[in-house]
């Protein structure tokens, strides 16, 4: 199934908002009805490709024939751009501006290089797609004529060693296909990310990916332990053991390089048993500090739940920590902060790590709610981008960022975000509802994930964009990184041009310059063009 064209997931699940959120949303925040009525998916002019017949029939030929290479409006208009809401806006609006040429759809290591060659030679840029998720323009290159190279056909387990607990996936697998295969064998990736139902394996190395259970099994680029990648120059191979000192580690050039300096076309991971317990639980504290301080206590010095979460003062009241549950709580005087902490494994290890937990969670304060908040929580944890759709269907903005930092700095993140977020859109005419958790913590720190609700003003990604530069502004001054797991694109691109400085983006021009000397991949994603 394709995901929706105009907005995240599968048709069927696109649920209105109640009247009760409308109302609240018109009263607090100003949100009024659209006046225009949405475009179907036929109205919208797709201009006819411009590459010529040669380079088609090029491209036919490197993945074996035409019926895998898609020039048709309604493919074209579905590879346009990704999911952020500024994507989605524009895209609703009809603009057509970043549409490929075509989609092709390679099988085979040797057909991505195929592939390559053929854009080589005919001067297209390629953008590989994998889920289609990217919320950070990374799949809108700097260049007129590109093809969407649509990985969904290398969609196989290749191999799995129970003895090393390893896995070789193709990148065109989608994470729950994945999780279906490891688990007929007894296994789990245990990468449930929020994007889980729709994003790809390749999707998830070429983007640093971080799930959800992040705690628990770490982060996507912790899991991998060798990468195949095709470039314009041939192939690179990584990953003969699961660490080395032969030399600075190739892997951490590709992971976390979203196609700019060539395609991956299979990834080796690491693979643990399915667990035979899982249980969620919520905890609430007085304060998003008070909670704050709990996380970084069970980080540093443990126990270390599989999922730990922390919702702030305002993201507790509205009830974003379970989705379908939004508004439950607006008539608590004591909100406080939600947290979710879940545990997954033995049951004897399960109950453990629980026990231990709970004495630390309860000297710093927190109260335990029982494990209905939790379940809520992994029951609904996916319904997020519905629910941003839904608001966009009424007339309000909904879009995220997320930034890390250490915990020292924390605190003055948090702060500078919200407070460039909430200065920039009041001062536009549209006071913003403000929410942010901790998704993922670390012995040194953690990260922020943001939610702004506003109304969307008359243009709405011309309005937007103030605010998004203020808070990037904030992140740098206040010592936090551009993105944490939903990477730079084109949207991130200057400011992390800024974070890594002038030396490290010339040696990373440097590989983008031996992999890929013409610049056809990704062009303006992750690295100026100029």
């Amino acid at each position: 199934m394709d995901m929706l064209w105009n907005g995240w997931g599968d048709p069927a699940r696109a649920t209105p908002l109640p009247d009760s959120v409308t109302a609240l949303l018109h009263d607090l925040l100003g949100v009024k009805p659209r006046t225009t009525p949405a475009l179907a998916l036929g109205d919208i002019p797709v201009p006819a490709p411009t590459a010529d017949a040669t380079a088609l029939a090029a491209l036919a030929t490197a993945v074996g024939g035409a019926q895998h290479v898609r020039t048709d409006a309604e493919s074209r208009l579905r590879h346009t751009r990704g999911k952020s809401t500024p994507d989605l806006l524009r895209l609703r609006a009809g603009d057509t501006t970043d549409v490929p040429q075509a989609v092709v759809l390679p099988e085979t290591h040797d057909e991505v290089l195929a592939v390559l060659g053929a854009c080589a030679t005919h001067g297209l840029a390629v953008v590989p797609f994998g889920g289609g998720t990217s919320v950070v323009g990374g799949l809108a290159p700097e260049h007129a004529a590109f093809v969407a190279l649509d990985l969904r056909r290398m969609s196989g387990l290749l191999d799995l060693d129970p003895v090393s607990r390893t896995a070789v996936l193709q990148p065109g697998l989608r994470a729950p296909e994945a999780e279906a295969l490891l688990a007929e064998h007894g296994f789990t990736l245990g990468h449930f990310p929020q994007s889980f139902e729709w994003a790809t394996i390749g999707g998830f190395a070429a983007a640093r990916s971080s799930g959800q259970a992040s705690a628990g099994y770490g982060r996507f680029d912790e899991m991998v332990l060798g990468l195949t990648l095709a470039t314009p120059e041939g192939t690179v191979e990584t990953g003969r053991a699961p660490r080395s000192a032969a030399g600075p580690d190739l892997r951490q050039l590709i992971l976390g390089s979203e196609g700019a300096f060539g395609v991956i076309t299979s990834v080796t991971v690491r693979i643990r048993p399915v667990p035979e317990v899982r249980v969620y639980e919520g905890w609430r504290f007085a304060s998003f500090e008070a909670g704050a301080t709990a996380l970084r206590r069970l980080a540093q010095d443990g126990p270390r739940p599989t999922v730990l979460r922390l919702s702030d003062e305002t993201e507790t009241l509205i009830g974003l920590a379970q989705p379908d549950a939004i508004g439950n709580d607006l008539t608590r005087g004591d909100a406080g902060c939600t947290a979710v902490v879940g545990y997954e494994g033995t049951p004897e290890d399960t109950a453990h790590r629980r026990e231990r937990a709970a004495a630390v969670l309860t000297d710093c304060g927190g109260t335990l709610l029982g494990t209905e908040p939790g379940e809520r929580w992994a029951h609904g944890r996916y319904n997020a981008p519905y629910l941003r759709d839904a608001l966009l269907d009424v007339g309000a903005f909904a879009e995220t960022l997320e930034t890390a930092a250490f915990w020292s700095r924390v605190p003055e993140l948090y702060g500078a975000v919200r407070t460039a977020l909430t200065d920039t859109l009041t001062q536009a005419g549209t006071p913003p509802l403000v929410m942010c958790h901790i998704s993922h913590v670390y012995e040194n720190g953690a990260s922020l994930y943001f939610t702004v609700v506003s109304a969307q003003g008359e243009d709405p990604v011309a309005h937007w964009e103030p605010a998004k530069h203020a808070a990037n502004e904030a992140v740098l001054a206040a010592g936090g990184t551009i993105s944490h797991h939903h990477g730079v694109g084109t949207d991130h691109r200057d400011w992390y041009v800024r974070e890594a400085g002038p030396l490290g983006i010339a040696a990373l021009r440097a590989v983008k310059g031996a992999l890929d000397p013409a610049g056809l991949l990704s062009p303006g994603v992750l690295l100026p063009t100029d």
